[in-house]
């Protein structure tokens, strides 16, 4: 199963815009941003970097913040461009993954109406990373009804400023002092009754939790 992939030449991106990252299910400030895009265009030629959002989504689980990670292979001894980096299939991290989001959010009001379509994508075995986080963006812009074309750049093109998703949407840095933008509000999560509310989790626990009402949320998320 592999995407339509139209590239982007270098003078086309100002006309479109941002240049995004492509992210594992993204966390709700990406998402916040590419609802508010006509085109989005994904960053396939920079270096990939170990713990980043590209390979891994937060979530919430019965006792905290879960990080879901997959494998990966890159070439030994030289930095691979995201492009180029290769699912490790040699561990069943597609079970691993998909029971942890099935006893995450079972409970959840919208996960039986989102499973069966989110669940193939945790049998199908893509090559590439890229592939399989841009057809999960494109899944959850079917979910928001939004047809916004996905395309990927034919070039690297360099950060520029603080602003520049590609720069500050990581999981270690403090998005509250990266993205001063960005205002959370706080919505109902299966277990925070218990464990409270965590903010900017994997757009998956605001799908789950929050359904039809999720793209009205993004819409809101962003100061400016």
């Amino acid at each position: 199963m592999e995407p339509h992939v139209p590239h982007c030449k270098s003078e086309q991106i100002k006309a479109l815009g941002l240049v995004f990252p492509a992210l594992y299910n993204g966390p709700i400030n990406y998402y916040a941003r590419l609802v508010r895009e006509k085109e989005i265009l994904l960053e396939q030629y920079d270096s990939y970097s170990k713990q980043s959002y590209r390979n891994r989504c937060m979530i919430m689980g019965p006792n905290g913040v879960i990080s879901l990670s997959i494998p990966v292979i890159t070439w030994s001894g030289s930095k691979t461009l995201l492009k180029d980096v290769r699912i490790d299939h040699g561990s069943n991290w597609h079970r691993i993954h998909w029971k942890s989001l099935v006893a995450s959010y079972a409970s959840s009001p919208f996960f039986e109406y989102l499973s069966d379509e989110l669940s193939p994508y945790y049998r199908i075995k893509f090559d590439f990373l890229i592939d399989l986080n841009q057809h999960l963006l494109e899944f959850t812009l079917r979910q928001f009804e939004l047809e916004i074309p996905v395309k990927r750049s034919e070039e690297f093109t360099r950060i520029a400023t603080v602003q520049d998703p590609r720069h500050f949407l990581h999981p270690k840095i403090d998005q509250a002092v990266a993205d001063p933008g960005f205002k959370p509000v706080a919505y109902h999560q299966v277990f925070s009754d218990r464990l409270g509310f965590r903010s900017n989790l994997s757009i998956l626990d605001l799908m789950f939790n929050v359904g039809p009402g999720a793209l009205a949320y993004l819409r809101n998320s962003l100061k400016t």
